[in-house]
């Protein structure tokens, strides 16, 4: 089927036959209005032709391409005919409003359900909190079926379609989802696609020899094909060898005597998207968890989901094209579904998956890298740098600005933009994982390294945000002015994400300043992975000082909570648009937000010494020199601005 012509005949019959048969389910159905009917065919008759040509282009050479494909179109008209009424017409509404992630009103909060809460009726139980910090987004990390032993921190997915009991049960989440949805809150899950659990069904019949089911999976008799993938391949996790089972990205399973791709850990099974069956299943796991009341979908490792040899596997073009078809299944079944790219890669890299046909969401890991790198360096070059040449995306599309996450930091800079600033990568980011686990003469941070490689010298940072900020190490070794510029350090970089478009993400915890939490290395489980130190559990005696202004949790959540409050009574940070201003000065950063005819101009000193700053009032149009600070009230004169230690300012212009 490679003939033009035979290519467009052939989406002409499919979409005249499969909207009968669509129409004849509807029928026999009786529960499906004219109206909700109609509104289907409409989604159809636009994002078929996109699946359509997506599914040909990575399936037409399967002999039995139209059965995959009808299999697949009858899984998107069942999920769809199955789509509570209540998420049906939040599709509606959010089909009326398309940009509503934008909205300046759009806060995020992430956390684990155990550590944060016990399990879903604990998180149910918090939505008063939620509301209170002013979210409109959680984020909440594996509650999926899992092994007990070793499984990524929950990343190691058993079933999508039961809860680890320990948590609850899906009635449970449907419920909350339910509830979150009514308090204005989204509910955020992951869709961990790339991989299942060794303990999956799939998994499990794989390794009882079935061969439907290994064909799920990248299995290989011998090391011939790992070998030659393995010469292109970085290795993700170098300090895992298993019982010298595991060998790169590859792991032995005496059970069928064959090697099993598994990127990350052994314990996690790469699926094999060149099998259209495993396109087909993942996409009825995803519209179940969209009816389920899920409305972001966080992609865990899309960059890894196609495999080709002679490559690093990672970022290739059928990448893009599979999740280009998740999209539109998705636009088709479940409209008011998004996707939140995860892509943890060269900053070149990470744009590609930002459009609304692919995820219209992405956490942004370059500007959470250098916001550590400037709060380190004391200087914003880079940082200037990456928000006037990399922060700029489609109008339709949003950043998720974060500081921390349940994640290590990784140095996700390009080294060809700061060789232009005369910055040698390499030496940089050895400088940098030095200065936050402490090694570095003068550092405030205390991190931990985590995934060290001796054969590249490359690791990367673990660590809370209040423990990397100062906020550690000054409770326990210094006095009152440090733990003082540990606070601003935190308002600073949270006063940036509030301000710079996108939806600010708060990694659950540090509005209150948790710090690190050794207690993980008594974890026979986790010991051997430093991020445990910055997944801690809740300390709800802590939180609940957050109401005293004496208390240090009471000083960063109040100067927050000022922060959220500028953020959401001003339309000005609404979407994406920024234009960064040269302060002419090396320590400050400065950039004006606009909307329609408002302007808002922000500046970040982040050096712990005072700071003056002369803002070209002609190169910005202001007429009025004297402006108020929108957080205090204070008067400055824009031709000559004093700020003060790790100071934040926000101006209307």
């Amino acid at each position: 089927m490679n003939n033009d012509t035979e290519h467009e005949g052939l989406l002409e019959e499919s979409l005249s036959r499969f909207l009968i048969k669509w129409e004849t389910q509807r029928l026999a159905s009786r529960g499906i209005d004219n109206s909700d009917w109609k509104k289907f065919k409409e989604r159809v008759l636009i994002n078929f032709p996109r699946l359509f040509n997506l599914y040909f282009q990575l399936y037409s050479g399967h002999d039995n391409f139209c059965s995959h494909l009808q299999d697949l179109v009858d899984i998107i008209a069942r999920m769809w005919i199955e789509r509570p009424s209540d998420l049906k017409d939040l599709d509606k509404n959010r089909e009326k409003d398309p940009t509503w992630f934008q909205s300046n009103q759009m806060l995020g909060g992430v956390c684990y359900v155990d550590l944060f809460a016990g399990n879903l009726e604990g998180i149910r139980n918090k939505i008063p909190y939620f509301s209170e910090l002013g979210l409109t987004y959680l984020h909440l990390m594996p509650v999926f079926l899992v092994p007990d032993g070793e499984n990524d921190g929950g990343y190691a997915i058993s079933s999508y379609r039961e809860i680890n009991p320990a948590m609850g049960s899906v009635d449970q989440l449907v419920v909350l989802a339910g509830e979150l949805r009514s308090e204005g809150i989204s509910l955020v899950l992951d869709f961990v696609f790339n991989h299942t659990s060794d303990e999956s069904e799939w998994a499990t019949r794989a390794l009882s020899g079935d061969r439907e089911f290994q064909d799920y999976y990248r299995i290989f008799p011998n090391r011939q094909m790992p070998d030659a993938y393995e010469i292109h391949l970085r290795e993700i996790f170098p300090d895992e060898k298993v019982n010298g089972k595991r060998s790169g990205s590859f792991t032995y399973h005496t059970e069928i005597m064959c090697w099993v791709w598994t990127t990350f850990h052994s314990y996690q099974w790469d699926l094999n998207y060149a099998n259209p069956v495993v396109f087909n299943r993942m996409v009825e796991e995803m519209l179940y968890l969209a009816n389920v009341g899920v409305e972001i979908l966080r992609l865990d490792a899309l960059a890894f989901i196609w495999k080709q040899l002679g490559t690093d596997c990672e970022n290739l073009p059928e990448a893009h094209s599979l999740i280009q078809g998740f999209n539109a299944a998705g636009r088709i079944a479940a409209p008011a579904l998004l996707f939140k790219s995860e892509a943890i890669v060269h900053p070149d890299e990470v744009v590609k998956y930002i459009s609304p046909v692919e995820c219209r969401l992405s956490y942004n890991p370059l500007l959470m890298a250098i916001l550590w790198n400037s709060l380190a360096t004391r200087k914003v070059h880079l940082l200037n740098q990456a928000l006037q040449e990399r922060f700029n995306i489609g109008p339709c599309c949003a950043w998720v600005n974060y500081v921390r996450s349940h994640d290590d930091i990784g140095w996700t800079f390009s080294d060809e933009d700061a060789q232009r600033l005369g910055i040698n990568g390499y030496d940089h980011r050895r400088f940098l994982n030095n200065f936050y686990t402490g090694d570095f003469e003068g550092s405030f941070a205390r991190g931990l390294p985590f995934q060290e490689n001796p054969k590249t010298g490359d690791k990367r940072i673990s660590g809370t945000c209040a423990s990397l900020a100062g906020l550690e190490k000054a409770l326990q070794e210094e006095t009152d002015v440090e733990v003082e510029l540990a606070i601003r350090r935190i308002l600073l970089i949270h006063g940036i994400i509030l301000t710079v478009g996108g939806i600010p993400l708060i990694y659950l915890g540090d509005e209150v300043g948790f710090l690190n939490d050794y207690s993980y290395l008594l974890n026979p489980k986790n010991k051997r992975d430093s991020r445990w130190v910055h997944r801690t559990f809740a300390d709800w005696v802590k939180i609940d000082k957050r109401h005293n202004p004496s208390t240090i949790e009471g000083r960063i959540y109040q100067g927050l909570e000022r922060l959220i409050k500028l953020r959401k009574e001003n339309s000005t940070f609404f979407g994406n648009q920024i234009d960064v201003i040269n302060t002419e000065n090396d320590h400050v950063l400065g950039y004006v937000r606009k909307v329609k005819n408002q302007r808002v101009l922000v500046l970040a000193n982040f050096n712990e010494h005072i700071q003056n700053v002369i803002v070209n009032q002609e190169q910005l149009s202001v007429s009025n020199s004297n402006v108020s600070d929108m957080l205090t009230g204070e008067i400055y004169e824009l031709e000559d601005i004093t700020m003060g230690p790790l100071g934040f300012l926000c101006f209307q212009i």
